[in-house]
Parts: C-alpha cells; sequence; structure tokens
C-alpha cells in the first residue's frame, strides 16, 4: 500500500477510508483457487492474517488511465453513493494494490499515454496500461468501529485470464504480503483468517458456481449499528 507517488502523507487513522481489493481466480487440480498472502506480524491492522491483495485508495489514483473500465452495471454499483470518479479510483486501486503486492498486472499490452506517475513507473515500462475489463464488483464491507484502521472496502473478483503475465511469478512482488500461494477454496479456511474474509469467501464460492448475483452485499458498520443490505 502506497500513499500517492510514494510521498508521505498525514492520515487520519480513525478515518474511514476508501479502499480496494482483487479475489483472483483460476482453475485448478482440487477445484477453483484463490490467490492469498499473509500480513506481517507488526502490521497494524489484522498482523498474521491470510489476506486477498487489496488496500487504500491514494490520491493519485483517480488521475490513472484505464485501457478499459469495468462492465456497467458494476460501475452503476460502484458509483451509488460515490460517484463515477470514486468509482474508477477504486478500480484503479484494486489493481495498483494486486500489482504491488503480487507483481501480477491486470492489464492490456498498450503504451502508457503521458507521464506515468511514479507508482505507475514500471507497470508502464513494461508496455501496460491497467484495465478494468476482468473485474467484477463482489462484495462491500465497512470496518467496525473500534479497530485501529477502518476501511470502505470494495471487494473485486477476477479470473487469472486477465493477468498479462506468468500467475506464479511473484519476483515483482513488494514484501507487504508473505507466503503468497494460490489456496483451493475446499482448503482456504483452515487458514488463519479475517472474519469479513471468511464471509466474502462463501460469497464467492457461490458466485463461482452460480455466477455473478444482481446485487452487492454490503456490510454496512459506519453507523452506532451494523446493518446489512445489497446495492442492487
Amino acid at each position: 500500500m502506497t500513499t500517492g507517488g510514494n510521498v508521505k502523507q498525514a492520515v487520519d487513522k480513525s478515518a474511514i477510508r476508501d479502499a480496494a481489493t482483487i479475489i483472483l481466480t483460476r482453475g485448478g487440480p482440487e477445484g477453483p483457487e484463490v490467490l492469498m498472502g499473509q500480513r506481517g506480524a507488526k502490521a497494524a491492522f489484522m498482523p498474521n492474517k491470510f489476506v486477498f491483495p487489496g488496500g487504500a485508495v491514494d490520491a493519485g489514483d483517480g488521475a490513472v488511465p484505464l485501457a478499459k473500465t469495468i462492465n456497467f452495471d458494476c460501475g452503476r454499483r460502484l458509483a451509488e453513493g460515490a460517484g463515477a470518479a470514486r468509482a474508477h479510483a477504486l478500480t484503479v486501486a484494486a489493481i495498483r494494490e494486486l500489482w504491488e503486492e503480487t507483481g501480477l498486472p491486470m492489464a492490456a499490452r498498450l503504451d502508457w499515454p503521458g507521464t506515468p506517475e511514479p507508482d505507475w513507473e514500471s507497470f508502464a515500462a513494461a508496455g501496460m496500461m491497467p484495465s478494468a475489463e476482468g473485474l467484477t464488483y463482489v462484495f462491500r464491507a465497512i470496518t467496525p468501529s473500534g479497530r485501529p484502521r477502518r476501511f470502505d472496502a470494495r471487494f473485486f473478483l477476477a479470473e487469472v485470464g486477465a493477468i498479462a503475465t506468468d500467475p506464479d511469478d511473484f519476483s515483482r512482488a513488494s514484501d507487504e504480503l508473505s507466503h503468497l500461494q494460490w489456496i483451493p477454496l475446499g482448503k482456504v479456511r483452515h487458514f488463519d483468517l479475517p472474519f469479513i474474509t471468511e464471509v466474502v469467501l462463501a460469497e464467492i464460492a457461490h458466485t463461482l458456481d452460480h455466477g455473478p448475483a444482481d446485487s452487492v452485499p454490503f456490510f454496512d458498520n459506519s453507523g452506532p449499528e451494523s446493518v446489512f443490505r445489497r446495492i442492487a
């Protein structure tokens, strides 16, 4: 997770920050697999937990060009309560976090128009532009109050075919997640998972079996009580 062009910025740790996560899937010998890694023991948020690649939206994400945008229905649901510009920033953040934490580019082979931001220089140097075409918006959750960090997280599902390089090559990954690995869905619950990740995995299993739902589940903890609703 970075802060816009690798420049450190003061962050209100009590504020709810927009965040984006990608659940990358592929077929395996034991059925569907998901890509996960382990957070460090000293991490302020979810230490030692196995999680999907993801993190907070950076200030510059809204200005990053996309080769292709997310599909219309997902874009409409993302924009609810946030607007089209924020929806764009969320998809960019998801792709950036996947790239930073795993070294896997969700991209199209195109030349970058103009000069890329510092966070995207290596991406552009490889002859790639981020592409949100392969993303499906599948879940939203706001971290409950009382936690050391709080996020309004949007979860995206993507098939491995959206990756422009070898999906087993993590050589470009940062050190934010360790033990990066493809885990069969049937075995993933044996890992140390955050509660919300377990909930999202159940939704993903249903989506892989039956196709995308016509609404997005939303655990809303923005107020004094937890509310579950769906974004149609």
